[in-house]
């Protein structure tokens, strides 16, 4: 069965005004729209577009429940700094706060569920900045060594030692002592009006948020611009944050996340000192498999979801979902035949795709993108 979708995009003052109107073309609301999802997340479930066919459900959350959720992101400003817990933490975390009789909604709660929120991002705009794992202390040490001999900027080289002092000074930053704001504001200071994109990364985050020291964690991160067609792969404990770009996003579908600064929403230091993984690691870029011409399928190491990407160059694709699937055209017109029944989507069209439909034929030109589960992972508690 092919239940087609719609929703309306969230508002988040971070997001494009015109970006996803134009991707799914759509008229756009004047307003700010950050995030387009599909999926049966309680916050945005996904709307039944023609309800009388499938029993009156007016939302895909009637039908289903899918451990994913699918997203079209565009972000004109930063989000907040922060990372995600793996299942053990999310479940002793949830587990806590419920005992503690703190309210779901309240804005101090960490744990609004029980799940990890492992989260992929694939770039669709020319460029898709953003920030990911800590990188090598050497790097760090080499990047302030631009700004020069100062004093304030030499005292934070000293105490990044080597990458076991990590953990050290990223909570000596989190404190938000009058050292430290200090040194935010001399390497703020420094950094404004030089070219090296760490440093304009610096002067923007400090134009919108001064003084936070989120402004000089940044400096200790891997910056990394995708190219269109890139992946980005954000497992539990990367501390991240997205600077500016129009992507899919695919994540497990939980709301726990830890913020570490640059947001006015709670931050929770001792808590996001216990979720990191302050292990330095490489820009996490994820490679696709190509089983045929014309698709890619990108599997994290996680069973929640996985991305299959479809284009046709000529004739036809064949993609065979594990399971329940979420569609999402995003150029072009095609034809999606299953087992059971088949569908039309252009841009901007999407559906929802039982697991009865099997191995889906796409027949046309343009481009789908197919969420689903992965069963070849495992659960990583």
């Amino acid at each position: 069965m092919f239940v087609s979708l719609g929703n309306t995009p969230r508002d988040y003052a971070w997001g494009s005004r015109t970006a996803i109107a134009q991707l799914l073309a759509q008229e756009p609301s004047g307003g700010p729209e950050a995030e387009y999802w599909l999926g049966t997340h309680p916050g945005s479930p996904s709307r039944v577009l023609d309800p009388a066919a499938h029993g009156g459900a007016d939302t895909l959350s009637e039908l289903t429940t899918l451990p994913f959720l699918l997203k079209v992101l565009a972000a004109d400003a930063p989000l907040s700094l922060q990372a995600h817990p793996n299942l053990a933490q999310a479940r002793a975390g949830f587990a806590r706060e419920n005992a503690l009789g703190i309210p779901l909604d309240a804005p101090e709660r960490n744990y609004r569920d029980a799940l990890p929120k492992p989260e992929l991002i694939y770039a669709l705009s020319e460029e898709f900045a953003a920030l990911c794992g800590f990188r090598p202390v050497a790097e760090t040490r080499q990047v302030l060594g631009a700004l020069g001999d100062d004093p304030l900027v030499l005292e934070l080289v000293d105490r990044l030692a080597d990458d076991s002092s990590l953990r050290e000074v990223f909570a000596w930053l989190l404190a938000r002592s009058p050292e430290v704001s200090a040194v935010v504001e001399r390497i703020t200071e420094l950094a404004v009006g030089r070219t090296e994109p760490e440093f304009a990364v610096v002067a923007r985050l400090a134009a919108d948020y001064p003084r936070d020291p989120g402004i000089v964690v940044a400096l200790l991160l891997n910056y990394v611009v995708l190219k269109p067609g890139q992946v980005l792969y954000l497992p539990a404990g990367n501390i991240h944050m997205y600077l500016d770009g129009v992507g899919i996003e695919l994540m497990a579908a939980s709301d726990n996340v830890l913020r570490g600064g640059l947001t006015p929403k709670h931050v929770d230091v001792p808590e996001l000192l216990r979720v990191l993984d302050f292990a330095p690691v490489p820009v996490p870029i994820l490679a696709p498999e190509r089983p045929e011409a014309g698709l890619q399928v990108f599997q994290p190491d996680v069973p929640y979801f996985e991305l299959a990407v479809v284009q046709p160059q000529a004739g036809s694709v064949r993609f065979a979902p594990p399971g329940e699937s979420i569609l999402l055209c995003t150029d072009g017109a095609l034809e999606v035949t299953g087992a059971v029944t088949k569908t039309r989507l252009a841009r901007g069209g999407s559906a929802w795709v039982t697991a009865d439909e099997g191995e889906l034929l796409f027949t046309g030109t343009g481009t789908v993108f197919i969420a689903t589960t992965n069963p070849a992972a495992t659960v990583v508690e």
